[in-house]
């Protein structure tokens, strides 16, 4: 859980930081910094890939598992969903609510790819390094956002903390149900949309990363299925 409550702080601390740059950072320094940051996520994504010992594994998850992030378009249902939370608390007017930015902070930290890789191999197999990367993420994110959001920005720590926290906590409970076989292609997968994700911080790509979470939890029911014929 120290990863979490890491990411939390870091959230509160350049949200309050951010409040305090009432004028806004400049562009041209946020750009750079998320640019450098993204190839921070390429390398940390690509380092864990070579994690996995099955290459079919890998690759049936992620057809499988796109083609039901597809079908599903969990991308565009996610962005309705967040739209409609937006237009709901904004208030009338340019005035932003305290609640706009509290729901529109916690749907960056917490509804994206990185939190659920990240939350579920800090709880798996206590590797925290992609929670930290997302701290530093979050921590430029957040100054960013509560300088025009405001303290709304700051309150979503909060979400951060319980919802990551659950996630880490629930990977503890199903561990033991999961062979080191099994978590080393979930890691394997889950840092291949890792990279994927660093694709599009630095520009590289748009690609839509949320439809390519179901990948992540296939190699427990494919393990098993493939180590019957091997």
């Amino acid at each position: 859980m120290i990863a979490v409550i890491v990411n939390t702080l870091t959230v509160l601390i350049g949200s309050a930081i951010g409040l305090l740059l009432k004028k806004g950072i400049p562009e041209r320094i946020t750009d750079t910094l998320m640019k450098g940051l993204g190839l921070c996520t390429l390398y940390i994504g690509w380092s864990g890939t070579l994690k996995g010992e099955n290459t079919l594994v890998l690759i049936l998850s992620m057809a499988i598992g796109i083609i039901i992030g597809e079908g599903l378009d969990l991308d565009e249902k996610l962005n309705r969903f967040a739209t409609g939370l937006e237009n709901r608390f904004k208030k009338g007017g340019n005035e932003i609510s305290l609640a706009e930015g509290f729901v529109t902070a916690s749907l960056v930290f917490c509804v994206g790819a990185m939190t659920i890789v990240g939350s579920l191999q800090a709880g798996l197999s206590g590797d925290y390094e992609m929670l930290y990367t997302k701290s530093v993420l979050d921590l430029i994110s957040s100054m960013v956002f509560a300088s025009s959001l405001g303290i709304g920005v700051m309150l979503a720590g909060g979400f951060v903390l319980v919802f990551q926290g659950a996630i880490v906590l629930l990977a503890q409970f199903v561990a033991p149900f999961l062979t080191d076989a099994v978590i080393a292609e979930m890691v394997c997968s889950g840092s291949l949309i890792i990279f994927a994700l660093g694709l599009n911080i630095v520009g590289i790509t748009k690609l839509k990363v949320i439809n390519f979470l179901p990948a992540i939890f296939l190699p427990v029911l494919l393990c098993p299925v493939l180590g019957m014929f091997v």
